[in-house]
């Protein structure tokens, strides 16, 4: 799917060197709309601005980002295509509160502090939604809202489809005759509900958006959805885990920029730990985790075990240790396998969905962290017995 998304890229790329070449001269955006013109809703759906930090995904020329950014918002807009990235700086070289990118827009969220508010336009359904909506998820702060408009029906008459995949549309160089197929994930309301939902966001409103004209087949769909104010933890499966897993430890690295979380092949966002070998102590297993997981060197000094969490998974009573490392040297690198990469989380934007253990150590650490998660009875230590 990456390949294709790329040669979508591409096109894009070959619109926007058409377009630095004919210069048309486009007037500022005055009518909000979100895929067909003269329709509403208009940019009320995205409510009050001011203040927010916004993500505009597939900005293009990038009208609608300099206007959000006149209404006071902090606006990154971002494009994959050189040629539209470079309309775009061009058009508006020094706009306050504007800010153009241009990148893949996967990488950017993977990276990227999390948003109040992520919007597009039409540019969603250029790219494959199961390997975008993860992403997306995580880069809307808690109670964040993400806002899109998709092709439902092209004017041809062909409606969306019924399963997650792309299909060709048409992209016409504008004055010309010229036609270039792209490739969009057209799918059926249900679908997008699906997807989102699935990647834990709450869908809160799907407006149709057709066109006005009676011999015009072209409808779009807005979506409207918003993540939770709470964090969620990855439902369990019936299988118990196995004996020499039974006790582990997690360890919490909290920094400025945030506590330290990986993403797991399983797709679950875990503190570094693990087992425990016998012979260790909690606080040297943790030690040892540390460094094998994420390259970062302690020692058992500068830590401090919590206590001990109890929970029971199946017939096995599982046994996690939380550790907080107080002092590290090091940089977070990709040390083992299973985990894809390390980053800092701010606790006010913690991702889901988190590893069972990983958000019960959390909770224990900080009460107040809006965590869902099985319940766990905690056994603290003792002052000075840590």
């Amino acid at each position: 799917m990456l390949d294709i998304e790329k040669r979508t890229t591409g096109i894009w790329t070959t619109y926007g060197a058409h377009q630095l070449t004919v210069c048309p001269v486009l007037p500022e955006l005055e009518r909000w709309d979100w895929g067909i013109a003269d329709t509403g809703p208009g940019i009320e759906s995205l409510g009050d601005v001011k203040g927010l930090r916004v993500l505009d995904l597939g900005s293009g020329l990038g009208r609608h980002a300099a206007h959000l950014a006149a209404l006071g918002a902090e606006v990154t807009a971002v494009d994959a295509s050189p040629t539209q990235h470079e309309r775009a700086v061009t058009r508006y070289p020094n706009k306050p509160r504007l800010h153009f990118v241009c990148a893949d827009a996967v990488a950017h969220l993977q990276d990227a502090a999390p948003y109040d508010l992520i919007y597009s336009v039409n540019g969603v359904p250029y790219l494959d939604p199961n390997r975008l909506l993860p992403v997306l998820a995580n880069a809307i702060k808690p109670g964040g809202r993400v806002v899109f408009s998709a092709l439902h029906t092209n004017s041809a008459g062909a409606g969306p489809s019924a399963a997650v995949a792309p299909r060709p549309e048409d992209l016409r160089l504008p004055g010309t005759t010229e036609v270039h197929p792209v490739h969009m994930w057209v799918l059926t309301h249900q679908l997008w509900e699906d997807l989102l939902t699935g990647h834990g966001l709450v869908v809160e409103k799907v407006t149709a958006i057709d066109a006005p004209q009676p011999d015009n087949t072209a409808s779009y769909r807005l979506y409207e959805a918003r993540r939770s104010h709470r964090v969620s933890s990855r439902p369990r499966t019936s299988t118990p885990p196995p004996p020499h897993a039974a006790v582990g430890v997690g360890v919490i690295i909290h920094g400025p920029d945030g506590v330290l979380l990986g993403r797991h092949r399983r797709g679950t966002f875990e503190l570094p730990g693990g087992s425990v070998e016998p012979g260790e102590t909690f606080a040297e297993a943790a030690v040892r985790e540390l460094r094998e997981e994420a390259g970062l060197v302690t020692n058992v000094d500068d830590t401090a075990v919590l206590g001990t969490l109890l929970d029971q998974v199946g017939d096995i009573v599982r046994v996690t240790v939380p550790v907080l490392v107080t002092r590290w040297s090091g940089t977070p690198q990709r040390c083992e396998e299973a985990i894809g990469s390390w980053r800092f989380w701010p606790l006010n934007a913690l991702p889901h969905p988190l590893f069972v253990p990983t958000a019960q150590c959390l909770g224990t650490w900080d009460p107040s962290l809006p965590l869902d998660h099985p319940p766990a009875a905690f056994n603290p230590y003792s002052p000075g017995l840590a």
